[in-house]
């Protein structure tokens, strides 16, 4: 399977020179990451809001490794906040965060995270939306989950992520929904061992269906991160089995993917939201994106091939 090697590509730094200073690369990578600043990507907010669609933002970076980086990555979401203002999007454009951005990794790093994603929740909330802690490998999870509570006490709307593949999920799904709380479910992304994460994909779709019955049941919010056609119809059966409204659930997609599916989604009247990344250190979001599902990496395969 090509999924593991390019998850451990993801961590190489000669892979990221290579496919950093590849020419073909920009283009490819102009498919998911649609700008580097806020100036390129408030366009792309407005585009898509006029559509009828809704966002998640992204500010994409890896390997935080001092206090003064995590700062900035702080700094990097109150600003797109601020620019967002203006807008009076609400809730139609949220943000989501990966903690590790917020020096989570570092010395005292669950303290750290805590002090400097608190700043960019209130933000949020002042302009009448809010913030989604994104999982990241399964050693981080005790700490992300203990900051969402915490940040739910002052602000209920804050949502996170939970991932299919983990053997943890339908518990922690169980207990989040119990909670009330706003749950993105999506299958997963990093390469985890055999010991707490299931490694075939017909398991992993089987728990997803299962923790996604789990949170359609129970009292929050539930967020449907997924492309497959398959799920995304089970998704919705299963939400007229709990008795949803079409506002009591959403599903969410990458951008660049299945964008005609994002259009028909909001036509039958669903809320559906387009995480959108962006930023100059792209690298570990784009080959995580080729690892996920086979025909983006053919996709990235056929423009090397045709520009090479």
């Amino acid at each position: 399977m090509l999924g593991p090697v390019i998850l451990a590509a993801s961590r190489s730094d000669r892979m990221r020179r290579l496919v950093s200073a590849a020419p073909v690369t920009k283009p490819v990578v102009d498919r998911f990451i649609p700008g580097e600043t806020v100036d390129q990507i408030v366009p792309i907010v407005r585009e898509l809001t006029d559509q009828g669609l809704e966002l998640t933002m992204d500010v994409v970076g890896e390997d935080i490794t001092t206090p003064a980086q995590a700062e900035a990555a702080r700094d990097a979401y109150l600003e797109l906040i601020d620019r967002l203002k203006p807008l009076e999007l609400g809730t139609r454009a949220e943000m989501s965060v990966k903690l590790s951005m917020f020096g989570q990794a570092l010395d005292g790093g669950h303290e750290l995270a805590l002090k400097n994603v608190r700043p960019v929740v209130e933000a949020a909330a002042e302009i009448g939306t809010t913030v989604t802690l994104d999982a990241e490998d399964h050693t981080t999870l005790d700490s992300m989950f203990a900051i969402h509570e915490e940040l739910r006490k002052d602000f209920p709307q804050t949502g996170c992520v939970i991932q299919a593949y983990l053997f943890r999920t339908e518990a922690d799904a169980r207990r989040l929904a119990d909670s009330g709380s706003r749950v993105r479910l999506v299958k997963g992304a990093y390469k985890e061992p055999a010991e707490v994460a299931y490694q075939q994909r017909h398991e992993i779709d089987k728990a997803y269906v299962r923790i996604l019955r789990t949170l359609m049941e129970g009292e929050g919010y539930p967020m449907i991160g997924s492309h497959d056609p398959r799920l995304i119809s089970i998704g919705q059966e299963l939400a007229r089995t709990a008795g949803r409204k079409l506002d009591e659930y959403e599903f969410q997609m990458l951008y660049g993917i299945r964008g005609d599916e994002h259009l028909r989604l909001a036509a039958e009247g669903h809320r559906m939201r387009v995480y959108t990344a962006y930023g100059t250190d792209w690298y570990g979001y784009f080959m995580r994106r080729l690892a996920e599902k086979p025909a983006n990496l053919r996709f990235f395969a056929r423009s090397v091939i045709g520009r090479g």
